[in-house]
């Protein structure tokens, strides 16, 4: 079986960037979900980066001498970065596989309305006169998030990955392959079929999602710091969501900013391609995969799969 897993979460990997042994720890407990499957099936991993991409913007940009990256290229670093990280931990822990890290290049619409909004937040939280600064200096648009602000980017949908035929020659050959990290880098491709490098930040699960799509992979999975989807949430009546469709996903209110992207794109997932998607806790990987565990996500005609269907609390419809 062919899975995907895109890792997420708050914490996973150091959201403020800042302590190297922190972000290496966060690599290893999620090294240690996915060697966990990578045993038993082909497994390829995309993370998320925009934590990591903000807060290295917003450090290049306190360097007034200096002209300010685009985020194509603030995106290659960290996709490296953080592909590093993981591929050390995944080499460690799979003595007898093999791993590569891949700089994956997304094609994304240079007409994409998404660039006329502002709407992926990524860095860390300023206070108002950093902010104040970076929007007059640097022309930077900003969100309020509490009592500080987030730098808001453009975010355009994902169209097709470059290095599709790479990843999959690597992965049908039995290398772990990580890529498209962050949502990978976004380029636009030219008439003249040259790519150049587009100033933004595409969205890790939606990209997750088309990558799965593309590879035809078996079962799309979100690894996050939640155990399952919430019903209800913050209310007195929160409740997991188990066993899902994806239209009866979909009729929930969720967060757009944290678990919605993921609802979609795994939504997007089920219905493209007849396959499976689960969203869960890092620590319930294994269980996650066989289905037994977390928001499990299927089509009608899979809900009464009796592997799927034995989850504790969840019934067949």
């Amino acid at each position: 079986m062919l899975v995907v897993i895109a890792v997420g979460g708050k914490g996973l990997l150091d959201p403020e960037g800042t302590e190297v042994g922190a972000q290496r720890a966060g690599a290893r407990a999620a090294v240690g979900a996915i060697a966990a499957i990578a045993r038993h099936h082909r497994v390829v991993v995309t993370h998320g980066s925009s934590p990591q991409v903000g807060l290295r913007a917003y450090q290049s940009a306190l360097y007034r001498k200096a002209p300010e990256p685009t985020l194509d290229l603030v995106e290659a670093e960290a996709e490296g970065f953080l592909g590093y990280l993981l591929q050390q931990e995944l080499e460690n822990a799979l003595r007898d596989r093999e791993v590569a890290t891949l700089l994956t290049q997304v094609q994304v619409d240079p007409d994409d309305p998404a660039f006329g909004r502002h709407r992926k937040l990524v860095g860390p939280v300023l206070a108002p006169v950093d902010a104040e600064r970076m929007t007059r200096d640097r022309g930077w648009e900003v969100e309020q998030v509490g009592a500080g602000f987030r730098r808001a980017v453009p975010s355009p949908e994902p169209l097709a990955i470059v290095e599709l035929r790479t990843i999959k020659r690597l992965s049908e050959a039995g290398v772990v392959v990580i890529c498209a990290g962050g949502g990978g880098i976004p380029v636009r491709c030219d008439a003249d079929g040259a790519l150049r490098g587009v100033d933004a930040v595409i969205d890790k699960d939606r990209s997750a999602a088309l990558l799965a799509t593309l590879l035809g992979a078996d079962l799309l999975l979100y690894l996050t710091d939640v155990p399952a989807v919430a019903a209800d949430f913050g209310s007195a009546f929160v409740r997991p969501i188990l066993h899902v469709t994806p239209a009866e996903l979909r009729s929930h209110r969720l967060d757009p900013s944290t678990m919605g992207p993921k609802v979609e794109s795994a939504c997007r997932f089920v219905e493209r391609t007849g396959k499976r998607a689960a969203i869960g806790a890092v620590a319930d990987a294994a269980a996650l995969c066989a289905g037994e565990a977390g928001t499990q996500i299927v089509t009608l005609e899979r809900l009464g799969d009796s592997r799927i269907s034995g989850v504790p609390g969840v019934s067949a419809r």
